[in-house]
């Protein structure tokens, strides 16, 4: 594919901003080994060879009866000492290289839990003797789909709102205004709290309850971008030639509009983020036991005993942001005109 002149030259500052270049590429690692947390920390062994037959439990449920008739038609416990000579004395099995999944409780601990970090937890375990590393590669997964998905749905939404309000103008924008100005004063925590008495929030209900207030943060720059635009030459000639609005909209203001627009979108993400790890660390986040990065700081905050929550918390977290305000940074500075390539 042929990338424009304008195009060469901001992926080219992009490449010289270092700080957030490199950020870049340490975000899309973390994220990317996330995204395979379950062949990563897991209490069920990736690949098992038993009596001539190859089971794969980190992608499928089998019954322990399966390994033998000797043992019940439920779902095997991989961590039975029973079970695992069974499979071992006619096969082998292949372990993840963190033998926990995010809900595992650990066992045999030398400590009571919150357990310090050892060579067999390197992070430690919480107060409920969940291994915390395992926990952190879960959460991160999960808070950075959850800010993914946020900040992508409310800015479409909010786009095409102030695209509306700023190039149809006049009474369509001063309603719109009105509405946005009213909207924007609703108590969105107490609503959220009211919400957690009635329903357990989960992963999707969250999402849609934030998306109901938070698809206004682009909604002023597209505003005025679309107002600006419109009564510019070319957008005029095309509407006198009798070019539809919606394409007017697409192809000749939306383009520039995108411009500022794309610059934020770091920071939103970000936000979202945050956001949600807020929420969690309150109480009124996804439901207990979840792997959240706000349950972790909790953890920290009614752990104060044990240190390497807190340090696990603000590294993972104050890491995991400042990476995406790096990366910001850099996205600004691209798309920035006055800024022209070393």
């Amino acid at each position: 594919m042929r990338l424009s002149p304008a195009t060469r030259r901001r992926l080219a500052i992009f490449r010289q901003h270092r700080r957030g270049y490199v950020s870049f590429w340490i975000f899309l690692l973390v994220f990317g080994l996330s995204l395979f947390a379950e062949f990563i920390a897991n209490d069920r062994p990736l690949v098992i060879y038993f009596n001539g037959h190859w089971y794969f439990p980190v992608l499928a449920d089998y019954s322990e009866d399966t390994f033998g008739s000797g043992f019940m038609p439920t779902e095997a416990d991989y961590n039975d000492p029973e079970l695992q000579r069974t499979i071992k004395a006619d096969g082998w099995m292949i372990w993840p290289a963190i033998p926990y999944a995010y809900a595992t409780n650990v066992r045999d601990l030398a400590t009571p839990a919150p357990s310090p970090p050892t060579w067999r937890n390197l992070l430690g375990t919480d107060d409920e003797a969940r291994d915390v590393l395992a926990r952190v590669i879960y959460g991160v997964r999960l808070s950075v789909l959850f800010g993914f998905s946020l900040t992508a749905i409310t800015s479409v939404i909010g786009i095409v709102a102030g695209a509306v309000q700023g190039y149809y103008g006049g009474l369509m924008d001063l309603l719109c205004q009105r509405f946005i100005e009213i909207w924007n004063g609703m108590p969105e925590l107490y609503l959220l709290i009211i919400l957690a008495s009635i329903i357990t929030p989960s992963f999707w209900v969250l999402l849609v309850f934030l998306l109901l207030f938070r698809w206004m943060n682009l909604t002023g720059l597209v505003r005025a971008e679309f107002l600006r635009g419109r009564n510019l030459e070319y957008v005029r000639a095309a509407r006198a030639l009798g070019v539809s609005d919606i394409t007017v909209m697409w192809r000749h203001i939306l383009p520039n509009a995108m411009v500022a627009t794309l610059t934020y979108l770091p920071f939103i993400l970000s936000g979202s983020v945050t956001l949600l790890s807020t929420l969690d660390f309150l109480g009124f986040g996804l439901p207990p036991g979840s792997p959240s990065l706000g349950e972790l700081v909790a953890q920290a905050r009614a752990n104060l005993s044990a240190p390497w929550l807190g340090f696990t918390a603000f590294f993972v977290l104050g890491g995991l942001l400042t990476l995406l305000i790096f990366v910001g940074e850099a996205v600004r500075d691209s798309f920035d005109p006055r800024r022209l390539p070393v």
